[in-house]
């Protein structure tokens, strides 16, 4: 579990693949994500979990501290077919223009390399082209442009955050560890 001071960042659960659903069923958060199929959603909780116990890191869920609200989800996914890992966020359109993804992301980015957590020497965010909001939290926390590619038949543009070039941490700071 990890949190800040507005939010509470928990692997997910089985149980969850229905908010899984519901939050990618929102077209303006599918534009550029796409959607889940509760059978589809299941398989990507189950890679999360497949991560968690052989990487050590996976997705989260992200939920308001004040109320335990379901945010979204935010959290590392080691992609194969790149030899990297990759830090990404999708939040509900009622949370978007809050700091949430950033506040989330930066949590998850100071456990991912705080005391060298999973010995990568950087992280990538694999943006799709037009995504302009999710382009500004990768600003903000540091990423820069590494390259244009392909996940998952879809062109993105990959930023790169190297742990050494990383800023230093906000006020909003992190407690607490994550694990499964």
């Amino acid at each position: 579990m990890i949190e800040t001071e507005r939010l509470t960042l928990r692997p997910f659960r089985p149980e969850d693949a229905d908010r899984f659903v519901a939050l990618h069923a929102d077209d303006r958060v599918n534009a550029f994500v796409g959607t889940y199929t509760l059978e589809t959603a299941r398989d990507r909780l189950r890679l999360s979990e497949r991560q968690w116990a052989e990487r050590g890191h996976g997705i989260l869920a992200v939920h308001r501290r004040s109320d335990d609200a379901f945010l979204g989800r935010c959290g590392l996914t080691h992609w194969e077919a790149f030899g990297e890992t990759e830090i990404g966020w999708t939040l509900s359109a009622e949370s978007w223009g809050h700091g949430y993804a950033t506040e989330a992301a930066r949590a998850c980015l100071d456990w991912a390399f705080g005391a060298g957590a999973l010995g990568v020497p950087y992280i990538t965010a694999m943006i799709h082209p037009g995504n302009t909001a999710s382009a500004r939290v990768a600003a903000r926390l540091g990423f820069s442009r590494l390259r244009d590619d392909t996940l998952m038949d879809r062109g993105v543009t990959v930023y790169a955050l190297h742990a050494l070039d990383r800023p230093a941490a906000d006020a909003a700071g992190t407690a607490g560890t994550a694990g499964a």
